[in-house]
């Protein structure tokens, strides 16, 4: 195993160290599961990522457009990119990565535990929804609507990846992503801090919309695509509910599901202040 690459620290330039270690880095765990590296690719990730003081960078690449782009967020992250030819970066990445010119390797963000989230707003629960693209997308949606966190169980979910946070484009800078060991408990540590826990479930009766207010702490859960909400989680929940679709597809890909929701909580939150 190669040694950990030291990081670059803000003001100063990258330091030097093979790009295939680095690629190789999200494989090697930590004793608590966790990636020794991230990689980042992506305008939005990548700038957010060098706006965020949190992050500790092990290298950047860049193309010249790209670094031209970020140049003020490179600037203000103190780091300065490799210079190189965007084939440089697809052989790095692969054919399917969108890079648009830039890669940082970075350690991965410390996350917060269940109970250092804020006791109020949405939290947004996933069971078992396991693709990095619409894990990725909930978190930017939830980033969109000022959700307190997304949780997630450490299990039957994706590890933190480039896919995941490409999707999230920039939102993993924003919004706490924390992963506990089982979702029925987790729920009942929120209902301890005073959440009201919705289930959403496209045969329930109740409809969100007029499901009465949101509560000043309220939490919803989604299900995986086909599975939906497993039985354990149904029973966990205070209020079972579906979106109101009139048309005749009653299920929706667990990313819109969660985008739409958040928007009729919102929505009726602002109503009911």
């Amino acid at each position: 195993m190669h040694p950990a690459p030291p990081p670059v620290k803000r003001g100063r330039k990258p330091c030097d160290f093979s790009m295939a270690h680095a690629i190789r880095a999200p494989m090697q765990k930590h004793a608590r599961n966790m990636p020794e590296h991230e990689i980042l690719y992506g305008l939005h990730t990548c700038e957010a990522a060098l706006n965020n003081p949190r992050r500790v960078f092990r290298r950047a690449r860049a193309t010249r457009n790209a670094a031209r782009k970020l140049q003020e967020a490179f600037r203000a992250a103190g780091i300065e990119p490799d210079i190189v030819h965007p084939r440089a970066l697809n052989r790095e990445l692969g054919p399917d990565a969108v890079h648009q010119g830039v890669l940082l390797i970075a350690d991965p963000l410390a996350q917060p535990r269940l109970d250092q989230i804020p006791r109020h707003g949405v939290v947004v629960l996933l069971d078992q929804v396991t693709d990095p693209h619409n894990v990725g997308a909930i978190l930017r949606t939830a980033c969109a609507f000022a959700a307190s966190a997304v949780v997630t169980t450490a299990r039957h979910a994706p590890e933190s990846s480039a896919v995941l946070a490409k999707a999230a484009s920039g939102a993993l800078e924003h919004v706490p992503y924390v992963k506990v060991t089982n979702l029925a408990r987790a729920i009942a540590e929120l209902k301890d801090y005073g959440f009201t826990i919705y289930g959403l479930d496209s045969e329930a009766p109740a409809v969100l919309d007029t499901a009465g207010a949101v509560p000043e702490a309220a939490a919803i859960v989604l299900g995986a695509e086909g599975k939906g909400l497993r039985q354990l989680t149904r029973r966990s929940c205070d209020h079972l509910v579906r979106l109101a679709l009139p048309g005749p597809i009653r299920s929706l890909n667990v990313s819109n599901a969660a985008a739409i929701t958040l928007f009729a909580m919102t929505k009726q939150a602002g109503e009911d202040a």
